[in-house]
């Protein structure tokens, strides 16, 4: 309510009541009240003469004087003179506190963030471990958000598309949808690959016919020609690249503004950030690996199609598309869901939810491990039962004793039935087929009981191990390996190629099976479990060799992500390797030859100064020449940006820039090549430094090559995202004194922000459980 102007006042002068000789209350600005006691420690009359009608302070101060006049000074002290205070009138100073000095440092700190740090902060102070739980089967009490962000309606660009040569009228629809297929890249992974290429045209081409309509004049793909799109949008991308400072700044204002709106929620009255408010734009569909469905157009979903969650006493959020409303507004407690739409592509719900880092995703990650960290207790009793059924005479017994050895000895996920026609024909254990094993792939003949498993596994990875189940690791212990060798050949015996190998059980009769072992067990759980305990014992490995206090911090760091290696092997968690990783590790590898060629040079000058011999030593030139040309080529770029205005100039512009980028790598490469010398002739003590620190440079570099390339083909990522218990990873940092930051990045210690409190001495076992 807009108050009056009476109403109207300044809070730092709040008036406070004083109290008069005579009784009657005065009002008192508060500012000066507190002045007044920083200088004397109490408030008394005196001390508001600015208030005394001028007559009244005359006669005052007369009174004053005579009294001043009668007494007699005890004795005669130099300097200014302190009047005496009653005592009871006196009031003791309050030091500052160290605390309230804290918070007006934090305070200062918190003003100079922006809004997106200052809510960041804001989530982080959220402790939800620590907060009272929702009503048993419910997610949140309240929950408001303000629905989805939807992206923009198609702009045409008037670029026509061939077709026999000739130009053809495209429809702003039509338009759209050809783009699509024009901004693919004809080398990229989709159309590169004669095998996917093949699946992508056939399924794009018949959703552009229907787009196109029966009769339109477009028939055969190979008569179309999407160059001239693609021509264009090249030169866009070109275009874009000459954005000046003030514009990369407002794009990113207009981003913040649509997360300042759409990306936060408020559960149950606090701040929470959503995960993917965006909703995804139309396209065409890439799938993964050979999915059956690639290629096929993915159409705008409308508002209409979108249904939210949000509590009975939340305000129903502005559709932000205009003429448009939502779908459907559910109230529903029990769901972690803040809306959800059907996809064209699949028929599949998607759902738009909260951030990783989420309290929701967080009680559900700390529930996964905790009832990863029960098996500890029951794996012992789950291994004596399936070694005994191992060799039942009954089919299914065998079957579901061998499926739980391979899930719990290999790693593999449990498998199901799928459709080949929707989805990409990826198997896991229980949909193994015979075409899948290949008994002795080395023809080794004999005792020999290896077998070579080739599958594509979840994401469509390429799962290739020649497994032997007569190594000793498989059958140390009474590990059963030979055993499950003898089944796997019994299994697959008089079977054709595509029958399944366990054909007598299936995954919901698996996880049955598993149940009976212990409450809410399923196979995915020994993943997790597998995962958590060979990265908590190849730590303890590495932890116990009689080097290990002596390595530094980044040693250290390299030990366990060999540990995470072992642990992504394990779970067959691959990447392929890009161009991108390629250039990098051949530019490390010539960046160290680099290096040893400069020691070695090194060497010698420090050889021939000790011999007495100055003469001829290679020194450096300056740079400065060079790196003026570079800066003016830098603000020369930056002032052509700023100056363009037509798509001639924008493009002039990118082409300056990218020259004047080239520049400047071309002096870094040339600083670097000469960086172990000096512009004038060294000392014996400066090259024997520059020695020194050039030998750690290159351990440190070589470290670093072998360590990116060992791990070239292996996603270290995904075990930390998601089958290691952060908790090990915690405790391991904090008592070997790594930063948490080397093994974390931002992102993760976000997620895992309720894993941080560990003692040093944590450790994954049953008790883990119990605790959380």
């Amino acid at each position: 309510m807009a108050s009056t102007d009476e109403e109207e006042f300044d809070m730092d002068d709040e008036v406070l009541p004083k109290k008069k000789k005579n009784g009657n209350d005065e009002a008192v600005p508060k500012k000066k009240k507190k002045r007044l006691e920083e200088e004397d420690g109490e408030i008394n009359d005196e001390d508001y003469d600015d208030d005394v009608p001028l007559k009244q302070l005359k006669k005052k101060k007369k009174n004053k004087e005579k009294d001043s006049k009668k007494r007699k000074p005890d004795k005669v002290v130099s300097g200014p003179v302190k009047k005496k205070k009653k005592t009871e009138d006196v009031k003791p100073d309050k030091p500052k506190s160290d605390d309230t000095a804290m918070k007006k440092t934090a305070v200062k700190a918190l003003k100079k963030l922006d809004k997106a740090e200052r809510l960041q902060y804001a989530m982080q102070s959220f402790l939800w471990w620590d907060s009272v739980e929702p009503p048993e089967g419910c997610q949140w009490r309240t929950m408001e958000h303000s629905g989805v962000s939807f992206p923009e309606e198609y702009v045409p660009h008037g670029i026509k598309m061939k077709y026999d040569g000739k130009d053809v009228d495209l429809t702003p629809v039509q338009e759209e949808a050809a783009t699509f297929f024009a901004a693919m890249d004809p080398e990229g992974m989709h159309l590169g690959d004669p095998k996917t290429a093949k699946i992508f045209i056939k399924n794009y081409f018949a959703d552009f016919l229907e787009v196109l309509g029966k009769k339109h004049v477009i028939k055969d793909f190979k008569k179309c020609d999407f160059e001239p799109i693609r021509r264009h949008l090249n030169e866009q991308k070109i275009i874009k690249k000459a954005i000046t400072d003030e514009q990369r700044k407002a794009n990113k204002d207009d981003r913040n503004q649509v997360m300042f709106r759409f990306g936060y929620a408020i559960v149950d009255g606090h701040i929470e950030k959503v995960g993917n408010y965006n909703m995804e734009p139309p396209g065409t569909f890439r799938g993964r690996g050979e999915h059956p469905k690639m290629g096929k157009l993915k159409q705008r979903v409308a508002p209409e199609q979108v249904s939210l969650n949000l509590s009975q006493c939340a305000a129903v959020p502005r559709c932000s598309v205009p003429g448009h409303a939502w779908g459907d507004i559910k109230h529903d407690p029990r769901g972690q869901w803040l809306a959800t739409w059907k996809e064209n592509i699949n028929n599949q719900s998607k759902y738009m939810q909260l951030a990783a880092q989420s309290s929701f995703k967080g009680k559900s990650d700390r529930s996964k491990y905790n009832k990863a960290a029960l098996l500890c207790s029951n794996i012992e009793k789950i291994r004596k039962s399936y070694k005994k059924d191992l060799k039942s005479k009954d089919q299914e017994t065998k079957q579901l004793a061998t499926a739980v050895w391979v899930i719990d000895r290999l790693a593999l996920r449990v498998g199901g039935e799928k459709d080949t026609d929707e989805e990409a024909d990826t198997v896991g254990c229980c949909s193994l087929r015979v075409e899948h094993l290949e008994f002795d792939p080395n023809g080794e003949g004999g005792e020999n009981r290896e077998i070579k498993l080739e599958f594509l596994g979840k994401d469509s990875m390429l799962y290739k191990q020649t497994i032997d189940f007569g190594a000793a690791m498989y059958n140390e212990n009474n590990g059963m390996g030979e055993q499950v060798y003898e089944n796997f050949k019994s299994f697959c015996k008089k079977k054709k190629p595509d029958q399944e190998v366990f054909d007598s059980i299936n995954p919901t009769l698996l996880n049955q099976h598993l149940k009976t072992f212990m409450d809410g067990l399923s196979a995915k759980v020994f993943r997790t479990y597998n995962a958590s305990k060979t990265l908590q014992d190849e730590l303890r490995k590495h932890e116990a060799g009689s080097q290990w206090k002596n390595l530094t911090a980044t040693e250290k760091v390299v030990e366990y992500n060999n540990a995470n290696r072992e642990v992504a092997i394990l779970c067959n968690h691959q990447r392929s390797v890009s161009k991108a990783q390629e250039t990098a590790l051949e530019a490390i590898g010539s960046k160290l030859a680099t290096l040893k060629k400069q020691k070695k040079e090194l060497k010698q000058m420090l050889k021939k100064l000790n011999s007495g011999d100055s003469s001829g030593l290679p020194v450096r030139k300056s740079f400065e020449e060079m790196t003026e040309d570079v800066q003016k080529a830098i603000e020369k770029a930056k002032k052509m940006k700023e100056a363009a205005k037509t798509n001639e100039e924008k493009i002039a512009a990118t082409q300056a820039d990218e020259k004047a980028k080239q520049k400047k790598r071309d002096l870094a490469d040339k600083k670097f090549q000469k960086a172990h010398l000096w512009e004038k002739v060294p000392t014996k003590d400066q090259l024997v430094k520059r020695i020194e620190a050039w030998t750690a440079k290159i351990n440190k570099m070589e470290m670093d090559l072998k360590h990116k390339d060992d791990n070239k083909e292996v996603s270290l990522g995904t075990s930390k995202i998601n089958y290691m218990d952060p908790r090990i990873s915690v405790a391991f940092c904090k008592r070997n004194e790594v930063p948490i930051e080397k093994i974390f990045s931002k992102t993760l210690r976000d997620k895992f922000n309720w894993a941080m409190a560990v003692q040093p001495n944590w450790e994954f076992n049953e008790k883990v459980a119990l605790e959380g």
